[in-house]
């Protein structure tokens, strides 16, 4: 079964990340200059933090997060400007028993020329960039996270339904990405289908497509299919959070299904509980409305407004008066001044 399935994932981590990858990638959007020779980017990235060594600087390294990026921001460019070379010198002589990574200088200044020194001393990567502090921890922080953060891979379907993500999943030959492929007809965006890499990011699941396949679909006896190229770039999504978990299952007349939606299912995965909808297939169903019906009903709960609870509400008041005997039939509640049958 699909639950047994999203239970038993492998759970995959990346343990580092190469400094001339991190360069290579994301040098361009964080405004990376490099200030040491190129065969010193050899070094690797081990945590997903970044770190400001102020504290560090002005002498107590009995917490200093070494493994970090170091980021010399505008406060501790003008503290080690302050305090003359002589001691920019005791500083980085201190600091040189600990080896970073890389060592960051930001807005746009000029890293001192003892920072310089250890660096190359210790082949340790010196860049400058010139983005302010806060947006290239912003920015680099996001990065790290995504990379550093725990993956698995699994087999189903992912789209942006009106905006609400379901992931689905069923048996093979249960008709996932006939469904998919018929939501992309109606307007709504593919993310991935058949193989969707998921990353437990912050506090919730994010499913993005296999490098190799990307945005291709398979279709028994049809073939592969490109989406992008067929129905047009508003027809993907490169990444999507995990909002709904729809499992399709081939309908069996001894199951019993959910007929009210009072007893919402949950799924976990990674630790993250996603909202879960078993949708038995039957020859005539139409999976892309109900599709779109789940979606909306999401939207509709995540705005404060759950149909079956309040339906479930208004009936037991009504069997409660009922049973009181203050019931009276609904029909005599109409305004015959504002109500004509012929209508």
């Amino acid at each position: 079964m699909a639950d047994a399935k999203l239970k038993d994932l492998k759970i995959l981590h990346r343990e580092k990340l190469s400094v001339r990858d991190f360069f290579c990638h994301y040098g361009k959007d964080l405004q990376m200059v490099l200030c040491s020779p190129e065969e010193d980017l050899a070094s690797y990235i081990a945590e997903s933090g970044i770190h400001r060594p102020g504290l560090a600087m002005a002498g107590y390294t009995a917490v200093y997060s070494s493994q970090q990026i170091q980021v010399v921001g505008h406060t501790e460019w003008n503290y080690l400007e302050s305090i003359g070379p002589e001691a920019r010198q005791k500083v980085f002589e201190r600091l040189s028993v600990f080896h970073a990574p890389m060592w960051v200088v930001t807005h746009d200044q000029t890293p001192h020329k003892e920072l310089r020194e250890m660096c190359l001393k210790l082949h340790i990567p010196l860049f400058f960039t010139t983005l302010h502090t806060y947006e290239f921890n912003k920015l680099s922080q996001r990065i790290l996270e995504e990379y550093f953060a725990p993956h698995a891979i699994i087999h189903g379907s992912l789209v942006d339904v009106y905006g609400i993500g379901m992931l689905y999943v069923g048996d093979s030959n249960v008709g996932k990405s006939e469904c998919v492929l018929d939501l992309v007809e109606s307007g709504h965006r593919m993310v991935a289908d058949d193989v969707v890499h998921i990353s437990h990011v912050g506090n919730c699941i994010v499913g993005r497509p296999d490098p190799l396949i990307r945005h291709h679909m398979e279709i028994r006896g049809v073939g592969i299919l490109d989406i992008r190229s067929m129905f047009g770039i508003h027809a993907i999504r490169k990444v999507k959070k995990i909002e709904v978990i729809v499992e399709l299952q081939p309908w069996r007349q001894d199951v019993s299904y959910d007929r009210t939606g009072l007893n919402e299912l949950q799924e976990s995965i990674m630790g993250v509980s996603i909202p879960k909808v078993i949708i038995p297939v039957a020859p005539g169903k139409n999976l892309t409305v109900i599709s779109e019906v789940i979606a909306m009903n999401a939207l509709m709960k995540m705005n404060g407004q759950n149909v079956a609870q309040d339906f479930n509400e208004t009936l037991m008041q009504k069997i409660k008066a009922k049973a009181k005997g203050e019931y009276s039939d609904d029909l005599l509640q109409v305004d015959p001044q504002h109500w004509s049958p012929y209508e």
